[in-house]
Formats: C-alpha cells, sequence, structure tokens
C-alpha cells in the first residue's frame, strides 16, 4: 500500500474508534483494552500459523517486542484512562498529540536523527491547530481539581508511546516483520494488562450483548490487527516524526463523524483550528521539490574565467573526495 493509502487509512481507522468504544463502557475501561487486545493477539498469531510466517526469533529481538507491547499496547492506555478521570477528552488529544514532538526528540536519542525543517514546522502547526479545536477544554483547565495529576499522567502516557514507537522503529531497521512483531507485542501487552487488573482488584466481566461484541471485534480487528500493522508499516517507512502526525488527525476525524451523529455544531475557532491541522498536514507529508541542477550552458556563463565551468554545489558527482 502506498504511503498515502497507508496513512489515511490510520487517520480514519482510529479516528473511528471513539464510536465503538462508547459500546465498551459497560465493563471497567481497562478490561475492555485487554479484552481487545487479547482478541487481537489470537487474530495476528492464527493469520501468521495460516500463512506459515517465520516466528522464531532471538532473545533480543522478543525483548523489543515486549518493550513494544508494554508501551504502545497496555502501559499508555493504562496510563491515558487513569488520566481521563481528571481530563476532559479534548484535553486528552491536545496532550497526546504531544507525541508528535516526543517522536522527535526519541528520534535524535535513540538513532541520531534529526527530524527536518518542515517536518518542525508542519507540527508547530499542527499543534497549534489542534490546540484550537479544543480551546473551551484548555479554557477551563485547573491545576487545583487533579488537573496537574490528569496533565502529568497523560504526558508520561504519551511518552511511554513514543517510546513503543522507538522499540518499533528498531524492530524495522532490524528486519522484524510487522505482523510477526506485533502479534508477539500484543501478547506481551495483554499479560500484562491482565496481570494489572488482577492486581488492582478489578472484576472482569463481559458484556454479551451484540452492541458489546461487534464492539469489540472492530477494535480488535480494525482498531488493532490493522491500524496498527499499517500505522507501524508507515512508521518504517517515513519516519517516527512523520508518521506521528496522525495523532493530530484522529480528533478532526472524530469532529466531522461526531457531526453526523450527534449533530455536533462547529464554531469558528474549530474551522481555523482544524484549517491549521490540514495545512500541518500538507507540509510534514509532502516532500520537498529539489531546485532542478543548472544546465552546463548557465554554470560556464556564469562561471568565472580561472574557475572549473562545473559548480560542485550543483553537481556534486563531478568533484573527487
Amino acid at each position: 500500500m502506498a504511503m498515502f493509502g497507508l496513512y489515511a487509512a490510520v487517520v480514519l481507522i482510529w479516528g473511528s474508534t471513539w464510536i465503538a468504544i462508547q459500546y465498551q463502557l459497560s465493563v471497567a475501561p481497562e478490561v475492555a483494552v485487554a479484552l481487545r487486545f487479547a482478541l487481537a493477539t489470537l487474530i495476528l498469531m492464527a493469520w501468521c500459523l495460516v500463512r506459515r510466517l517465520p516466528m522464531r526469533f532471538s532473545l533480543r529481538d522478543h525483548f523489543f517486542m515486549a518493550v513494544l507491547g508494554v508501551c504502545l499496547f497496555s502501559l499508555n492506555y493504562v496510563l491515558i484512562y487513569v488520566a481521563s478521570v481528571h481530563l476532559t477528552s479534548g484535553l486528552l488529544a491536545v496532550v497526546f498529540s504531544t507525541i508528535v514532538i516526543m517522536n522527535m526528540i526519541n528520534g535524535v536519542i535513540f538513532f541520531r536523527r534529526r527530524p527536518e525543517t518542515r517536518t518542525l514546522i508542519g507540527a508547530m502547526i499542527g499543534l497549534s491547530g489542534i490546540a484550537l479545536v479544543f480551546a473551551d477544554d484548555l479554557a477551563a483547565f485547573d491545576l487545583a481539581s487533579g488537573g496537574s495529576i490528569g496533565l502529568l499522567v497523560s504526558l508520561v502516557g504519551a511518552y511511554i508511546a513514543s517510546l513503543g514507537n522507538m522499540a518499533s522503529a528498531r524492530n524495522h531497521a532490524r528486519g522484524v516483520p510487522v505482523m510477526q512483531a506485533n502479534a508477539f507485542g500484543m501478547l506481551y501487552g495483554s499479560i500484562l494488562l491482565f496481570a494489572y487488573i488482577g492486581l488492582a482488584g478489578i472484576p472482569v466481566t463481559f458484556d454479551t450483548s451484540p452492541g458489546f461484541i461487534a464492539a469489540l471485534v472492530y477494535l480488535a480487528l480494525f482498531g488493532s490487527v490493522l491500524a496498527f500493522g499499517f500505522y507501524l508499516t508507515l512508521l518504517g517507512r517515513i519516519g517516527p516524526d512523520r508518521a506521528a502526525y496522525s495523532s493530530v488527525m484522529f480528533p478532526v476525524v472524530a469532529l466531522l463523524l461526531s457531526t453526523w451523529f450527534e449533530d455536533f455544531h462547529w464554531t469558528s475557532h474549530i474551522i481555523w483550528g482544524v484549517g491549521l491541522t490540514l495545512v500541518g498536514n500538507v507540509v510534514i507529508l509532502t516532500k520537498r521539490v529539489p531546485k532542478p541542477a543548472a544546465t552546463v550552458l548557465e554554470q560556464v556563463a556564469v562561471a568565472p574565467a580561472t574557475k572549473p565551468a562545473i559548480n560542485p554545489a550543483t553537481n556534486p558527482g563531478s568533484v573527487k573526495p
């Protein structure tokens, strides 16, 4: 699948999962997430076995797949749910979108990969847009009423998710296939989630209603197996910093769907905010078009008589090191 196809699929799927999540509220959030990733693990493992994909990896690879699972498929979700007790969903969207910046910083720390200037500019535009979309939530934010705890916990959750992105980038560089890495990662993540549920004394219940089961299947198959597969493939192709910008676009899709399903009304600052996120999207994802090299006649025309006719800056291949 082409880059834009992967990106669009990730944004559309994760932007729509909020609808399915509404049908999961009949059980504890931690249990809903654990069931989601447990089912996703079964689907991925079955797929790998049916396709007879290689499943033997080194202990070091398993360690990083476990890091992927703990950071991206379990612990980050637990922290986000804890933060949601103190923060509105809008504020959570703003905080979690900072993963774009976190991925840039972690890319420098772990891979010595400096982000491009256009990526930084696009990220700043997009984050400004998402802040403008949720300006009312930001204005109502109160540190004294548990907001400081929610802010800290959500930032930690976003950073842990960023570490999961780094683990995935490492696995991709080592040639570990995305499907197998996700299968083992979700297995390890599910184990941690159920361990947390047991230690926290959270009752494990299962809702047999058609709505709950349909939502569970959608979140496991589309929201986990497919979306994470697309996202981590995209991450391996274009890098964690550019791939993470999709987190800025999720709330935009959610707002569009809310307009259709919940009669959501748009205000001027939301319209401007969405416009900025789209501009940032264009800046980050479009490739810089290199300037065409000057022709030989142009080079001869501008070159001094005592200098070589070929300019090394526009024709680096002509100069030997």
